[in-house]
């Protein structure tokens, strides 16, 4: 790389570190010296977001075309960060912002906005406001659209360089009823002029919530809520005298219609996933119109859902491959070029996960970029370049997404398949010291959600911090984790504090058994995991010396109806259709509900207890933590309790994070023991 551009973001390939322990706090928890990288739809020019020289994260491009990689500076702002961005076109960019020097309250009281600009920091556009005062300074003011307004597509670049098309991408005006969106009206946005145009489209019969366009740009697909229910609707172009139209292709009750596009081709080319596998596992399918249901399976891997992309060209013509999730990541390649092209990467690389960008892949000068990384190490990338050393290609170092990291001195994660105390399959992240020789304390991670899915096999802080201390780190897939096929999730409906607690007890218990775990073991967790922490203290007290429960749910009640002078962000729909089903109905629910209610049993909270709240969290405001922490005082214990000013429903701020951390670690040595180091 040209020296201009050479900064400490750009380290060597692969290095030999000395061991040394403990690793610091801090370089588990800093911002990433690596955002994004993307290549241009050419593959001429590549562009990451780094931080500048003033700390702020902005975006820098490297015109790949030469061989000496000159670089340029597209944006950088003194109050803002860039840490995501898009590529319009091979000249523009686009991008909002957001500010990770802030608190987390902070950051949720503004809309990002969005700005273009050209690859070389000229002719910098804002077309869409920040919510409330502009906090970005230095943007040429045009005429800009209000904050309701989001990114929605970015086409495929127009062939025809003198057009327009190259410079436009779609966005969607928000209209809202209360605290909900109740529709998104798409619209042509020229990213130099910032001129608005409409979509040429049918009445949509609906109140949408999501599109999904073609690849260039054309609206296919939309899903629309109304009173709990979904449907989702496929639009016809106008065509042999018949008029541009809107079909029905499914609908039913709220989160449970189970059909969702994946990808979007030419003509009625759709692919869509739906609960096709054994146990309700999500499947990719072509979707068949003639019957009106998905066709034949594309892509199934039995005990997960789908989770990944499908890689089409740019076109729309045709699928290229498919990026698809299990434990770990991997690439399914249909074309030719990209899978030799992946071939030649993990061999290069193995053991890893190898994500890769190729243009004009396959021919004399393309061109590969290539993001690696492992349970231990954060990530690498490197580029490929075919044309360079008379056309046998060369590799080149582009950099480490945290330089200060040490793969040699982290943990390696492995996921296990257990069974639980009533026979069901339960999946157990386990995150151990490399060198350990024998059974360590345990820290059980319970995750938030709990709807959703808790890792993937890749590096994560806490694991690693926690790990780097010497402990055992114990993350289950409890019953009721999205991610495992809808027998899993639905299983979890109105388990709080019942069989999804037993799941977290039964994993320790396994760990225990397998001389992974020792005797000694704590339970933390956030949000739900936040809970799930103030309950095994409850439920089995005679597994955990302590817990350290963030922003949890502590009052069932106050979580399930809301009250109106305590604010939050649930939303009605989620209180009136989902939240019933899933955790219980306050009236024909309520003796269970008490039952499992930290707020009311916590008279039976004997163990040491850490409570942290951020001050302005809206998702489980702090009435929750000072209820609880009242109710304890009354029955004769006094938890740890800990408040960060100005963070949400979670911590974002470094210095908060890294707090947070030490604090953690102080309480687990205090309660749980030293940590025997490997």
């Amino acid at each position: 790389m040209n020296k201009q551009w050479t900064a400490a973001w750009m380290l060597p390939l692969m290095a030999s570190w000395a061991v040394a322990a403990p690793v610091p706090v801090e370089h588990f928890f800093k911002n990433p010296a690596l955002h994004e990288v993307l290549l241009s739809p050419s593959g001429k020019r590549m562009a990451m977001s780094v931080p500048a020289a003033n700390g702020r994260v902005g975006v820098f491009t490297i015109d790949l075309q030469g061989n000496d990689f000159p670089g340029s500076r597209a944006i950088v702002f003194s109050d803002g960060d860039v840490p995501r961005f898009q590529w319009v076109d091979d000249e523009r960019i686009v991008f909002s912002v957001t500010d990770l020097q802030a608190t987390l309250g902070k950051a949720y009281e503004q809309a990002p906005g969005l700005y273009a600009v050209r690859y070389d920091g000229k002719d910098l556009r804002y077309l869409v406001e920040i919510q409330g005062r502009p906090f970005v300074t230095g943007t040429d003011r045009i005429k800009s659209l209000p904050w309701n307004h989001m990114l929605l597509h970015v086409p495929a670049p127009s062939e025809d360089k003198n057009g327009s098309a190259g410079e436009e991408v779609i966005v969607g005006e928000m209209s809202f009823v209360g605290n909900e969106l109740n529709h998104l009206a798409p619209m042509w946005l020229n990213t130099r002029t910032a001129k608005t145009r409409p979509l040429s489209i049918a009445r949509v019969p609906c109140g949408v919530r999501r599109w999904w366009f073609s690849a260039q740009g054309e609206p296919r697909a939309a899903l629309c809520v109304n009173k709990g229910r979904e449907s989702l609707h496929w639009y016809r172009p106008a065509q042999e005298g018949k008029e541009a139209h809107w079909t029905l292709l499914a609908e039913g009750p709220l989160y449970q219609m189970g059909l969702r596009p994946q990808w979007v081709g030419q003509g009625d080319t759709l692919y869509v996933e739906h609960h096709g596998g054994a146990a309700g596992e999500s499947v990719v399918a072509p979707f068949d119109f003639s019957k009106n249901a998905p066709g034949a399976t594309l892509i199934n891997a039995p005990g997960f859902d789908f989770e990944g992309s499908l890689l089409g060209d740019r076109e729309g013509k045709a699928l290229l491959g498919v990026r698809l999730t299990t434990d770990a990541e991997q690439a399914i390649w249909f074309d030719a070029a990209r899978k030799a092209a992946q071939e030649k990467v993990d061999a290069a690389l193995p053991g890893r996960v190898n994500r890769i960008q190729c243009r004009r892949c396959g021919s004399e000068d393309a061109v590969i970029l290539v993001r690696s990384f492992s349970d231990r190490d954060p990530g690498q990338l490197f580029l490929w370049r075919q044309a360079d050393d008379g056309g046998k290609g060369r590799w080149h170092r582009v950099g480490k997404v945290r330089p200060e990291i040490q793969p040699e001195q982290m943990a390696g994660t492995d996921l296990q398949r257990i069974r639980t105390r009533d026979g069901r399959d339960l999946p157990v992240w386990i995150t151990r010291p490399a060198k350990a020789n024998q059974a360590l304390p345990a820290v059980v991670l319970v995750h938030g959600g709990p709807w959703v899915r808790g890792r993937r096999w890749d590096w994560q802080e806490f694991p690693q911090f926690l790990a780097s201390r010497g402990y055992v780190v114990i993350e289950p897939e409890f019953r009721g984790s999205d991610g495992y096929g809808q027998a899993h999730l639905r299983a979890g409906f109105k388990q709080w504090g019942q069989a999804m607690q037993d799941d977290v007890a039964d994993a320790l218990l396994w760990a225990q058994k397998e001389k992974l775990a020792s005797s000694e073991a704590c339970i933390v967790g956030a949000s739900y995991g936040g809970y799930s922490t103030l309950m095994g203290l409850i439920r089995h007290p005679e597994l955990y010396r302590c817990g350290s429960a963030w922003v949890a749910v502590t009052d069932p009640f106050l979580f399930l109806e809301g009250s109106w002078w305590v604010r939050d962000d649930i939303s009605s729909t989620g209180r009136r259709y989902g939240l019933p089903q899933m955790v219980g109905d306050v009236d024909k629910d309520r003796d269970m509900l008490l039952a499992n209610s930290p707020l009311a049993q916590a008279a039976r909270i004997k163990k040491p207890l850490q409570l942290i709240w951020g001050s302005d969290d809206q998702r489980v405001p702090i009435q929750h933590g000072k209820r609880l922490r009242e109710a304890m005082q009354k029955a004769g214990q006094e938890p740890e309790w800990i408040v960060f000013e100005g963070e949400a429903h979670g911590v974002r701020k470094t210095e908060n994070q890294v707090e947070l951390a030490k604090r953690l670690e102080a309480f687990l040595a205090k309660h749980l023991g030293p940590a025997s180091r490997p």
